[in-house]
């Protein structure tokens, strides 16, 4: 393995102990957790008790006050368990930090703490049965009331959409408003909040222990105190903190192709045809070595990027940029992978079968690919 140059000893110990913990409590479940199709709050709490959840948050709050190289590595060391465990990093990465970033003293002392031990369990919801890419054109409404917003709308492809306590919801307050997207903000909706209610689990084609839904509000009153921020900045804070979220797809993919990799030389070493393992073939050989580039060059173009979102530099081009090669890549040996296994690669047995279902979503999620090119275009003053 390569040297990140974000890593300094204490994140390699991090990561032993870590790695310790998953062999123990999620490599001998995961396939059980598949099965439910739910990973169980149990391991969210294991994984709160250790600290291996939100490392960033302030030490007043509970976190542990780390840098973010932590949370690359937890979820670097997730990924290689199995992709489906990608909600956890949703909660620490993505959603927590709208907290921390735009929440009020009151509401990080109310809610941050539990974040950190695992009692609390968030989602983030933009997406729309009808708006997907456009997230300026969302249709859910929160039309202020008193002291209380009424909620009304749907949202759908909610990652931990079954399981969450609090979840970050992107709604109108202003349907006139014009440009569209000034008009939007970010409002807490907690579980119990009367008139929120989740509609179907869905059924998707991989991630299966990923609990998505959809979620649905009908005159939801939501004190309007849980306005996260300032109302009508929604969609800047959402274009603030969307670097973060395609940088983590990109190191899951990352680590996915690396893992493929892998299994995939184990396999052809020790699989034979025509008298001699098909890793002696040349066809294989080529296929493996393209394979093996990519993964170097993918790894070095990630690690100097993680680096420099670190040093909280604008890393919004290249950020778009890898997300979408690396997620396309990790597609790639996918399907390569599969090849190289023969028959056995299209059987649940084998990891590889798992691995191909659970990349495809990665190129759309978190913004579509298309969309990551559309922002490289615009960066470029094309």
């Amino acid at each position: 393995m390569m040297k990140h140059p974000y890593l300094k000893e204490d994140h390699e110990i991090f990561r032993q102990s870590l790695r310790k913990f998953l062999e123990k409590e999620a490599y001998p479940f995961y396939e059980q957790w598949e099965e439910d199709r739910m990973v169980p709050r149990s391991f969210w709490r294991k994984m709160g008790e250790q600290g291996f959840l939100c490392p960033d948050v302030e030490e007043k709050y509970g976190g542990s006050g780390v840098d973010w190289g932590f949370s690359v590595i937890i979820n670097e060391e997730l990924e290689r368990v199995g992709s489906g465990l990608v909600g956890i990093g949703l909660h620490s990465d993505i959603v927590v930090p709208y907290i921390t970033a735009y929440g009020t003293e009151e509401q990080k002392q109310r809610w941050l703490p539990k974040c950190v031990t695992g009692e609390i369990m968030t989602a983030i919801a933009m997406t729309e049965p009808g708006t997907g890419s456009d997230l300026a054109n969302i249709k859910t409404t929160a039309k202020l009331d008193g002291d209380h917003y009424i909620v009304n709308g749907q949202k759908t492809f909610i990652t931990n959409g079954i399981q969450s306590d609090l979840v970050v919801v992107v709604v109108k307050t202003d349907p006139q408003a014009v440009p569209k997207h000034k008009g939007i903000s970010l409002l807490v909706i907690e579980r119990d909040n009367p008139g929120f209610s989740r509609g179907r689990k869905l059924n998707k084609v991989g991630l299966h222990c990923q609990d998505t839904a959809e979620l649905i509000f009908e005159d939801c009153r939501v004190p309007k105190e849980n306005l996260l921020g300032e109302e009508g900045r929604g969609f800047h804070y959402l274009m603030e903190k969307l670097q973060q979220e395609r940088l983590l797809v990109a190191v899951c993919a990352q680590t996915a192709s690396e893992v493929m990799l892998k299994l995939t030389m184990d396999y052809v070493k020790s699989r034979e045809a025509f008298g001699k393992p098909i890793s002696q073939f040349q066809n294989t050989q080529f296929k493996i070595a393209e394979m093996a580039a990519d993964v170097q060059m993918g790894r070095a173009f990630l690690d100097q990027l993680i680096a420099e979102h670190m040093e909280g530099q604008n890393v919004v081009t290249k950020v778009s940029m890898a997300k979408w090669k690396l997620t396309d890549i990790a597609k790639r040996i996918a399907s390569e992978s599969m090849q190289l296994h023969g028959g056995y690669g299209y059987m649940e047995e084998y990891e590889i079968a798992r691995r191909f279902r659970d990349i495809q979503v990665s190129s759309i999620y978190a913004g579509t690919n298309e969309i990551m090119k559309t922002i490289v275009v615009k960066n470029l003053g094309l």
